[in-house]
């Protein structure tokens, strides 16, 4: 995992948010708001898979914002299921542009964090979308279509959030997805791979 280089608070619209930051190596080229997976399972901005995307992220350029979201960790408020948190991320993209001027934004997720990620892109204009492990068919809120750049990575064996379930959501949009094989929900294994795979695809 990233060593925390950087923990900042962040101003959320119910209190504070703590959150990790990745510099972007090089000059920035633009900045990502990275969100965890579901806090009622453990998920936390500490989580491997998004520190694995924060690394790749950061290696292309992208100064990479990791935000625990309401109610986890130190951040104030309570899980509000997916709703309030598109808040909470929609802060941290203005505070990441406020430091770093109005460069390319990257919304990314995994699980409940792409979830939450997919449904922000939904309400803000984003250059890019990265969901990993998607949680769709998850929540009594549906998942919202994407853009069609939008780069969706998903492990063929994932227990958690059946692949069956990914394709059924991404057939009617004709979205592309890019499908790891014999990986995990939690890409067990397979962690440089989906590092490569980014930074490959992007």
């Amino acid at each position: 995992m990233l060593k925390a280089l950087n923990k900042l608070v962040v101003a959320g619209p119910v209190g504070a948010l703590d959150t990790l930051y990745v510099p972007a190596v090089g000059a920035v080229q633009g900045v990502a708001v990275i969100c965890h997976p579901n806090p009622l399972q453990g998920g936390t901005h500490s989580n491997k898979v998004v520190q694995t995307a924060a690394r790749a992220l950061s290696q292309m350029g992208y100064a990479c914002y990791l935000p625990n979201l309401r109610g986890v960790g130190e951040s104030a408020g309570q899980h509000d299921y997916g709703v309030g948190e598109v808040d909470d991320v929609i802060a941290v993209a203005e505070h990441a542009r406020s430091e770093h001027g109005d460069v390319p934004l990257v919304l990314a997720g995994f699980s409940f964090g792409g979830f939450v990620a997919a449904r922000t892109r939904a309400r803000i204009e984003a250059d890019k979308l990265l969901l990993m492990g998607v949680a769709v068919g998850k929540y009594p809120i549906e998942t919202p279509a994407v853009p069609a750049d939008t780069l969706v990575i998903h492990g063929e064996e994932d227990e958690v959030i059946p692949l069956s379930d990914v394709f059924n959501w991404a057939r009617p949009q004709a979205l592309p997805v890019v499908v790891l094989p014999g990986a995990g929900h939690f890409f067990h294994g397979r962690l440089i791979q989906l590092a490569a795979l980014i930074k490959r695809c992007w």
